[in-house]
């Protein structure tokens, strides 16, 4: 497990700093105007889909069922299934994009309503809009593709997919945007090019384990209604995470022009570690815990729970706490050229500081929540991210005042936690989860360690100023050089301690 977490994690790895090269393209071109708030709003309504259907419920629905598939009946009904889920749910996103492209501004008078203060922007947002949503069925078919890939053990080709949204859109910015009289546009274009690459990226491999199908449409099939039947409350569980951020979007389009912007930029930073190390571990947790639960292996399903929870403490905390050490060098070297000043980088490290210390629980949210929907509970997760949800707009509405778009950061944070701890209780409460001993030694030294990192970093990379002061290539240099001191600062205290490792071996 930790060998295939190891290849998703370089994968994304790859794909992740080729994301931020994407980025500091897209900042330097356009900076955080409101050409680039038009952009992001559009860019993440169909991202916000795609985490609902794809990714989401769908994923979580389909996932167990295919793997009692692949376990109890023959190879021509596992490529029957997966032929027919494939089908229905293109049939279904193809609706969707087509009323969405009719209905574009209304949308965004929804999702964004003070953009109505800005009759050209909110006419920019819905062009952009009418563009890139072709983007959710490509991206949707991918993600289920990508499913099956995870299902059969093959986890580098999925885990690669992002990599070529973003070449499509650096490419996009560079030559194609120059050529356009409204530039913003090949940033939409680039998006769907990068779509149809992920999904044709994956059909070899497919191809090659013997179940590429042509798709069919019958929600007749009796694995297709079992995996509707999951998704309803998934879909409800996922879309709350998803509406959050769509409620993060209204609050922020009637804060100052940028704070869309902002955010996004410090999200993409927070996203790093949570894509590279969290989603990795996920990926090959939910498979292998539904095995265990197929199989009604109880001990292994609850060591494989333990497993991932440690590697995520061990991981996740010395990863928030750099993040917020390192925030404002980390938006200097990304981001701070061109049209991304030295007001957008204190702005948006102002997000970065409040999103930070919520990587720890929502890295522990993508281990935790995989532990319900493995023994297909779709229910519980979905009970307790509405609760979450609702004390994240709660907390928004009070923060958003003092804070400004750093208060919506916060609120996600403190939200993140309640989650993560609520989901806890209910895996502790229902006996799938049994902690093993040592976790209080455990996370003492990781507290230890992460301290000693901590202060070792603040105290040596200096002020933000003096990180402008300097040109790209010695940014990069420092930069490479703190993180290094970070990484082997944090894991020679951990030795130092005596971090007993075979707690991280999966049993």
């Amino acid at each position: 497990m930790l060998r295939s977490a190891a290849s998703v994690g370089v994968a994304t790895t790859t794909s992740r700093v080729l994301g931020y090269v994407r980025d500091s393209v897209i900042a330097a071109s356009f900076g955080a105007g409101p050409a680039a708030d038009a952009f992001f709003v559009a860019f993440r309504i169909p991202n916000f889909l795609r985490r609902l259907f794809a990714e989401g419920a769908f994923s979580q629905a389909f996932v167990p069922v295919l793997s009692e598939y692949r376990a109890t009946r023959d190879p021509a009904d596992v490529r029957d299934l997966i032929a027919h889920t494939l089908g229905a749910l293109g049939l279904v996103l193809l609706g969707v994009a087509l009323l969405t492209v009719l209905a574009a501004p209304l949308l965004v008078w929804m999702l964004a309503p003070g953009f109505g203060n800005d009759p050209l922007r909110g006419e920019l947002t819905a062009t952009l809009l009418r563009i890139t949503f072709w983007y959710l069925p490509l991206v949707s078919l991918a993600a289920a593709v990508g499913g099956v890939l995870n299902t059969f053990g093959r986890y580098f080709t999925p885990a690669l997919t992002p990599l070529f949204l973003n070449l499509a859109m650096i490419g996009a910015a560079i030559w194609l945007a120059p050529q356009l009289d409204v530039p913003v546009l090949a940033l939409a274009f680039g998006v769907v090019l990068g779509g149809l690459l992920q999904l044709l990226w994956q059909l070899p491999t497919l191809a090659a384990l013997g179940h590429l199908a042509r798709p069919r449409v019958s929600f007749s099939h009796p694995g297709v209604r079992r995996i509707l039947k999951l998704m309803g409350p998934g879909m409800l569980g996922s879309s709350v995470a998803q509406v959050n951020l769509m409620f993060d979007t209204v609050v922020a389009s009637f804060l100052v022009t940028g704070s869309v912007s902002w955010l996004y930029y410090a999200d993409r930073l927070m996203e790093f570690p949570l894509g590279v190390l969290a989603i990795a571990f996920a990926t090959v947790i939910l498979p292998r815990l539904s095995q265990h639960h197929a199989a009604g292996e109880r001990d292994a399903f609850s060591r494989t729970l333990d497993w991932g929870l440690r590697w995520v403490v061990l991981v996740g905390t010395p990863a928030a706490a750099a993040l917020g050490v390192l925030a404002g060098p980390l938006l200097v070297t990304l981001f701070s050229y061109g049209a991304f000043d030295a007001h957008s980088v204190v702005m948006a490290r102002m997000a970065l500081w409040a999103f930070a210390p919520g990587l720890l629980a929502l890295m522990a949210i993508k281990v935790l929540a995989p532990g319900y929907y493995a023994r297909q509970d779709t229910r519980s997760p979905v009970r307790i991210g509405i609760l979450a949800m609702l004390v994240n707009m709660a907390i928004t509405l009070v923060l958003i005042w003092p804070l400004k778009h750093a208060g919506l950061a916060a609120a996600t944070s403190l939200a993140a936690y309640l989650n993560a701890i609520l989901l806890l209780r209910g895996l502790l409460r229902s006996g799938a989860y049994q902690p093993l001993p040592g976790w209080g030694v455990f996370l003492t030294r990781i507290a230890i360690a992460t301290a000693v990192m901590g202060s070792l970093l603040w105290l040596g990379t200096g002020s933000v100023d003096a990180w402008l002061a300097r040109g790209a290539a010695r940014r990069l240099a420092q930069l490479a050089l703190w993180v290094a001191a970070g990484g082997i600062s944090y894991g020679a205290v951990l030795l130092a301690l005596r971090l007993p490792l075979a707690a991280l071996r999966h049993p």
